[in-house]
C-alpha cells in the first residue's frame, strides 16, 4: 500500500535518510522503531511530504506522491499524527476533531466520524466543551490521534503516540490503535517504546543512522539477540 524506495534526505550538509526501503501492506500495522535522532521522524515527514526527499520514490497504492504537496497527500488519504500532540490549546475538544476533517474528502462523513471518535475515546466526548489546553497529557494524545482518524485515514502514521505517558495510559493507547486497524485503517509506528510497539504490530523494520539495520516479522524482532541487547536492556 507504502512503499518507500532507496529514500535520501538532508538537511543542509547533514545526511538523515540514506538509502531507505520499507513497505507497508494493506490493513497491517508496522513498527519503525530506533533510538532518538535516527532519522525516524524524518522518515514520516517526507511520506507527508512536509520535508522534501533528495533522491529515491515513495509510492502510495502503486503511484509515486513524492512530488505532490502536503495538503494533496492528506487528501490521498496518509495522515500523520505529530510528535508533541500539536493541538490547538484556546479551541475546544470538538473544535479541535473538527479541524481533522479539513480535508475535502473527510469533511462529507464529519458527523458520522466523530461519533466514532467519541465511541474509541470516551473521555473526548464526555469533555468536548473543554479547552484543548485543560487536559492531561493523555487526553491530550487521546485528542491528537482523534483528530488524525477525523481525516479519514487509509494509512495513520504515528510519531511517538507514547512519550511521556503514563504505562496504564499507553497500554489503552496502544488497544486503540489495535482496533483501529481491525477496523481496516493501516498503520505506520514510529515508537522508541520497542516491546510495546512490536507486540502489536506484525512487521517492523529498524532505523539505525539513517540506514534500515534489521527488517523482519515482529516476533522475529523481539527474538533478535542484538535488539534484545541495545534495545531491551536484555
Amino acid at each position: 500500500m507504502l512503499e518507500v524506495k532507496k529514500v535520501n534526505l538532508g538537511y543542509g550538509q547533514m545526511q538523515v535518510l540514506k538509502e531507505v526501503s520499507l513497505q507497508v501492506r494493506e490493513r497491517e500495522i508496522v513498527s519503525l522503531i530506533g533510538a532518538n535522532s535516527a532519522g525516524k521522524s524524518s522518515m514520516l515527514n517526507a511520506i507527508s511530504a512536509l520535508v522534501p526527499i533528495s533522491g529515491g520514490e515513495i509510492l502510495f497504492e502503486g503511484k509515486r506522491i513524492d512530488s505532490l504537496p502536503a495538503h494533496e497527500i492528506i487528501e490521498q488519504g496518509i495522515i500523520q499524527v505529530p510528535e508533541g500532540r500539536r493541538i490547538f490549546p484556546y479551541m475546544t475538544i470538538k473544535e479541535n476533531l473538527e479541524m481533522g476533517s479539513y480535508n475535502r474528502n473527510a469533511r462529507q462523513k464529519s458527523a458520522q466520524t466523530l461519533q466514532w471518535v467519541y465511541g474509541l475515546f470516551p473521555r473526548l466526548a464526555e469533555r468536548k466543551t473543554q479547552l484543548g489546553e485543560s487536559m492531561s497529557g493523555g487526553e491530550q494524545q487521546m485528542l491528537a490521534i482523534g483528530r488524525g482518524l477525523m481525516g479519514g485515514p487509509k494509512v495513520l502514521m504515528l510519531d511517538e503516540p507514547s512519550l511521556g505517558l503514563a504505562p496504564i495510559v499507553v497500554e489503552m493507547i496502544f488497544r486503540v490503535l489495535q482496533e483501529v486497524n481491525r477496523q481496516g485503517v493501516t498503520i505506520l509506528l514510529v515508537e522508541q517504546n520497542v516491546k510495546e510497539s512490536l507486540d502489536i504490530s506484525s512487521r517492523g523494520y529498524v532505523l539505525e543512522n539513517g540506514r534500515i539495520s534489521l527488517e523482519g516479522a515482529s516476533h522475529d524482532l523481539l527474538e533478535n539477540s542484538y535488539l534484545k541487547k541495545a534495545y531491551l536492556g536484555l
